[in-house]
């Protein structure tokens, strides 16, 4: 291009650049999808808004940076914002200041879904994002064990609870509110939703990226009303390779399916235990389960966690995720980008399907896992 050529830069021609941009995880470009809000140049200046929601997900950084070489290709100097509200389909209504709800689920109890729940929260949190985590499993509130915080519950003149915080991460649980760690919460059903709702309706969270909901095991009411209460971004389901555990992880996913709540994968703990002695890797608990799931209903494998030392909240300082010293740290880190990706292009997906006629690649071949890996179908049967 010469010198010429680039003094005279439009917004129609880097439209045409930008039309080049692919998004990795959708298999289309930024500007057929409707990802490109608004396109200004002034000068050499230009000024790029674009329809993300997913902060610091690796695949939508991937995409500024190819949107800013895009712009610095034609003579141009970019400024990216991202801006997503209501017309993107974004629901302000309940918890207005946050961008992204993101439920932890699991099928049973034990197969490690607060260590989950706890260390992407944090993993989130040490990328840069503004990140806070409710407790909902009111009869087992462990988060605070993994997260311990730093402060009480505060409370703001009109009653609304501020929630503590540990190393960042705004933490709200049952276990604040109980005047023994060794006490019970014995609460019946209605009970249970009134605590859920208040953590809701009355909890001042302020503005953040991302709201991770540590569900109760199981699919009882509780994660019902949640699921039917809440704008789910996305649910991670949470098993471990034994058979019972995947078959009621399994149910899980027809759960939320059949709430239209968006799966963004699975994450199999405890896969397997790497013996610091022997240097060999043993599958104590099977394996297979988070493979099978993925084989038959196509929701992608979003991290696979090993038994370690180092998930044992009485010797771990904090979450795992933070530990550099840690030989797992780096599982826990992939699974946390992974699960932003998943986000992202989930929410790009949404943004794409309601401004016009797109309509992602339907042999599966588009993106990771196509559009059936956000919504098992309610009601059919698996592949």
């Amino acid at each position: 291009m010469t010198d010429s050529d680039t003094d005279t830069a439009t917004e129609s021609d880097l439209l045409d650049r930008l039309a080049t941009v692919e998004d990795p995880r959708n298999d289309d470009d930024i500007v057929s999808m409707g990802l490109v809000n608004d396109v200004t140049v002034d000068g050499d200046a230009a000024e790029v808004s674009l329809a993300f929601n997913a902060p610091y997900a690796p695949a939508e950084i991937e995409i500024g940076n190819a949107v800013r070489d895009a712009a610095s290709d034609a003579g141009l100097d970019p400024e990216i914002r991202a801006q997503f509200g209501e017309e993107h389909g974004f629901e302000a209504d309940v918890l207005p200041g946050v961008r992204n709800v993101i439920a932890v689920a699991s099928g049973k109890g034990g197969v490690g879904k607060t260590t989950v729940a706890a260390n992407l929260a944090a993993g989130l949190k040490e990328r840069g994002a503004r990140v806070g985590i409710l407790d909902a499993d009111v009869h087992g509130p462990n988060v605070p064990r993994l997260l311990p915080t730093e402060n009480e519950p505060g409370m703001l003149p009109e009653g609304d609870i501020v929630p503590p915080r540990s190393d960042g991460v705004m933490v709200m649980s049952t276990e604040h509110l109980l005047p023994d760690g060794d006490d019970p919460a014995v609460l019946r059903g209605p009970m249970v939703n009134n605590v859920m709702m208040k953590f809701i309706n009355d909890v001042e969270w302020g503005q953040l990226d991302y709201l991770i909901v540590d569900l109760p095991p199981g699919t009882g009411d509780a994660s019902l009303n949640l699921l039917q209460t809440l704008p789910i971004a996305g649910v991670v389901v949470v098993t471990t390779p034994q058979e019972m555990a995947v078959a009621d992880a399994r149910k899980g996913l027809r759960l939320f399916a059949d709430h239209d709540a968006p799966v963004l994968g699975v994450v199999e703990n405890m896969s397997a235990f790497h013996c610091p002695d022997c240097g060999d890797t043993h599958r104590v608990f099977g394996e297979g389960g988070a493979d099978e799931i993925h084989a038959d209903y196509d929701v992608p494998v979003v991290g696979s966690l090993p038994v370690h030392p180092d998930f044992d909240t009485e010797t771990a300082d904090g979450p795992t995720v933070r530990d550099d010293d840690s030989p797992v740290q780096a599982d826990l880190e992939a699974m946390v980008d992974e699960v932003a990706d998943r986000v992202g292009e989930v929410n790009r997906r949404q943004v794409a399907e309601r401004v016009g006629e797109w309509e992602g690649d339907d042999d599966g071949e588009g993106g990771d896992e196509g559009e059936a890996a956000d919504r098992v179908p309610a009601g059919a049967e698996p592949e």
